[in-house]
């Protein structure tokens, strides 16, 4: 049976948020100071641990330089003690990659609500990230089924935020596909609306993982920051759309979002100014 994440529009604008619970409620205060100080906490929390792991980083990275300099002619290879020493210092790298990764993640998360929106091309802005990830996704087994229309109206975008959207879509398609399959993505007008649907022929999701999906810190991969997917939904919010989820186990999963058109941008204005008493109007 399939799982579903959120509901259907029928050339409706999309509907309002839920209210935000857990880190989207600490991260969305309702003051523009409030936030503004939030941002500088994560971002001087950001900073305090990320000088550490940049010393730590540095250090292990000489430590590998020395044991690649013990190494001579006559004994080109390490010795076992020395092979487990080197294996723990690679490890540790890793790890510090990751917990910087995380950082990052987290502060991008929290930064949120910083966007500078422009008539823009969906399907071009699609292609672009496509084109990035389409060598990683093809040594993985990862084919590409395309289908971008010419002609469609622009979307009001932040095209730098929503490529991070679109990444994120992308990349976390990609990890549930370890073993290969097909990525389709299409772009489509409904009305005055723009669907963007990307699925894949992964694992597919549980219920409770379709239910808590968008959750901050919630993710499936001993990898994952469990913020790519939240991240995603707030920008995708932040443009004026929604995005729905819908997965079965052994099939795979499809995210579909949903933006207005310039048009319906346009005329939601106009109908807005119409409705408006003109200056003096009134009877006396």
């Amino acid at each position: 049976m399939e799982r579903t994440n959120s509901g259907e529009h029928d050339n409706a604008p999309p509907s309002p948020a839920p209210s935000s619970t857990g880190l989207e409620g600490v991260l969305a205060p309702r003051s523009q100071d409030q936030r503004e100080l939030l941002v500088r906490l994560a971002a001087g929390l950001a900073h305090e641990i990320k000088n550490p792991l940049s010393t730590m980083s540095i250090n292990l990275a000489l430590m590998e330089e020395d044991l690649g300099k013990n190494r001579s002619s006559d004994a080109p290879e390490l010795s076992p003690r020395e092979k487990r020493v080197e294996k723990r210092v690679r490890a540790l790298q890793r790890e510090i990659q990751r917990l910087e990764t995380i950082v990052e993640d987290f502060l991008r998360y929290a930064r949120g609500g910083q966007i500078n929106r422009a008539p823009s091309d969906l399907g071009a802005l699609v292609r672009e990230a496509l084109e990035f990830v389409e060598p990683e996704d093809a040594r993985q087994g990862i084919r590409h089924h395309v289908d971008l229309p010419m002609g469609l109206p622009l979307v009001m975008l932040d095209e730098g935020a929503f490529r991070q959207a679109l990444l994120n879509l992308f990349v976390n398609s990609r990890h549930a596909m370890p073993s290969g399959g097909e990525l389709i993505v299409r772009v489509r007008r409904e009305g005055n609306f723009a669907e963007l649907s990307v699925t894949d022929t992964g694992v597919g999701m549980k219920a409770e993982e379709v239910e808590h999906c968008f959750d901050p810190y919630f993710s499936t991969k001993k990898s994952g920051t469990g913020l790519g997917l939240s991240t995603t939904r707030r920008i995708v919010e932040e443009h004026g759309g929604t995005i729905t989820v819908v997965s079965e186990v052994g099939r795979g999963t499809n995210f579909s979002i949903v933006l207005p058109l310039v048009v319906e941008i346009h005329s939601a204005a106009g109908a807005r100014a119409e409705g408006a008493p003109a200056d003096g109007g009134e009877d006396a």
